[in-house]
């Protein structure tokens, strides 16, 4: 059911439920407003009751002939009383009591029209009579009003369990209705979040039909096709990537074999003037040359085929000393302040000791070689518990990377060295990183030096323990 039927449901029973409660107020106000016009109607009668008694009494007691005919004339206005308020009579006391008060007037008139003076036998019939008929409507009258009461005492109950209906009828509504809101407000926000981190796996099919389901399900089909774009980049990428990999490598293997070649050609013309030394110094050349085509081709292959990681549970801290131990001669020579600030009791990570020490090498070679002598080298470690990762920094007061070449610091063949290096270092550095289901980030000022941080996943969280604590060089 889609979210503006159920609002309109839920509308049309509360709308249902004041509809039904105003109904029955409705119906006992107008009970008790023709009770009590019944009771008004009551009141006259008796009042007209009491007075053809009085004159009764003045006609047996006194001998007041002129009486009769008062009670007479009294006799045709309750008639004409009653039969004017014959509805709203009717409608109060139903037509049985109607009939039995009307017959009892009738009996009253028929005994006044044998009475005489001093007859005891007719007299006590005309009392008895009278006494009937106000006693009759003093009964009528107060059933009438104790009918009244009985109708507003069940209408002020009838209301407040009416109120408590509605009551609980809106919180139920409500909260049924914002529970299912807020599911279906969760789930998008679940998808967005997958969208966002670019994990489509975790994004389940949508059985809902409502606007949020619907919203759910247009989230779904941009996330295909999301993914479908992004594996047609991806494919692109990949696509211009090996132009850029076969033009480097034409370009960094065809200087070396330039120069082997011309030092060749050199080295025939020139054979029988030189000495056993400068064949020697020719053939060390070409060697050094054969050793850069090798050194390519080797970094290629580690970046083509890369070397099946063996992982294990280590604390960081320990690859960081090791890192710092093989390059600590390297840091003394060139006369850098070196800093580590390792952080204790660092969650476990799960990762190829060596390939990430090789990573962190490869970062700290190329922060000495953009330092100068006194500049300053800092290590720290840390535990981001947002992102739940490890964080390692190399951050280096060197001479920086200018800001139009920091988007291309991780590309095959990008180098800041110039002929001196090779540009697959960081490269592959990335690869491993991103093996390790890791990121790599670098910033950096020009002429304030550079900062990488290599995030990690947390294997396990351990206690505090022996592996996880921060030893020196």
């Amino acid at each position: 059911m889609k979210l503006v039927h159920k609002i309109m449901l839920a509308n049309f029973i509360n709308i249902l439920l004041i509809a039904l409660t105003g109904f029955f107020a409705y119906r006992s106000h107008d009970q008790v407003l023709t009770k009590l016009r019944f009771v008004e109607i009551a009141n006259d009668l008796n009042s007209s009751f009491l007075e053809m008694r009085l004159a009764e009494k003045n006609f047996f007691l006194y001998g007041d002939k002129s009486a009769l005919p008062e009670i007479e004339i009294k006799i045709g206005v309750v008639s004409d009383t009653i039969e004017e308020s014959r509805a709203n009579i009717l409608r109060a006391i139903g037509q049985p009591k109607i009939e039995q008060l009307e017959s009892g007037l009738a009996n009253y008139r028929q005994a006044l029209k044998d009475a005489k003076v001093g007859d005891l036998a007719v007299q006590a019939k005309v009392r008895e009579a009278g006494q009937k008929l106000g006693e009759f409507t003093n009964y009528i009258t107060v059933s009438e009003r104790s009918e009244v009461n009985r109708i507003i005492a069940g209408s002020r109950k009838g209301l407040f369990f009416s109120l408590v209906c509605i009551l609980l009828s809106a919180v139920g509504i409500t909260h049924l209705m914002s529970s299912r809101v807020l599911k279906s407000l969760k789930r998008i926000e679940k998808v967005t979040f997958f969208i966002s981190e670019g994990d489509f796996s975790k994004i389940e099919p949508n059985t809902s039909t409502d606007e949020c389901g619907l919203a759910i399900s247009a989230l779904i089909s941009m996330a295909q096709e999301l993914r479908n774009r992004e594996e047609q980049v991806l494919e692109a990428r990949k696509l211009a990537s090996i132009g850029i990999l076969i033009a480097g490598v034409a370009h960094e293997v065809g200087n070396p074999l330039n120069n082997i070649s011309m030092m060749a050609q050199n080295f025939i013309d020139l054979y029988d003037n030189l000495g056993r030394d400068d064949h020697i110094e020719y053939m060390k050349r070409i060697e050094e040359e054969t050793e850069r085509i090798q050194r390519i081709v080797k970094d290629l292959l580690d970046f083509a085929r890369p070397k099946k990681p063996d992982l294990m549970e280590t604390c960081i801290n320990n690859v960081v000393n090791k890192s710092m131990r093989l390059v600590q001669n390297m840091i003394y020579i060139c006369n850098i302040e070196a800093e580590l600030d390792l952080k204790n009791d660092l969650p476990s990570v799960y990762i190829d000791e060596h390939q990430v020490q090789g990573v962190l090498i490869n970062l700290l070679t190329n922060a000495l070689h953009a330092s100068s002598p006194g500049d300053r080298l800092r290590i720290s470690t840390g535990f981001n518990r947002i992102t739940n990762r490890i964080e390692v920094e190399v951050e280096d007061s060197g001479k920086g990377i200018a800001p139009e070449m920091l988007p291309h610091i991780f590309d095959p063949f990008f180098t800041t060295k110039g002929a001196s290096g090779t540009g697959l270092g960081l490269f592959v550095s990335y690869g491993i990183i991103k093996n390790h289901k890791g990121e790599m980030k670098v910033r950096s000022e020009l002429g304030a030096g550079t900062c990488f941080t290599i995030e990690l996943p947390v294997y396990r969280q351990t206690e505090r323990s022996e592996q996880c604590l921060v030893s020196g060089l």
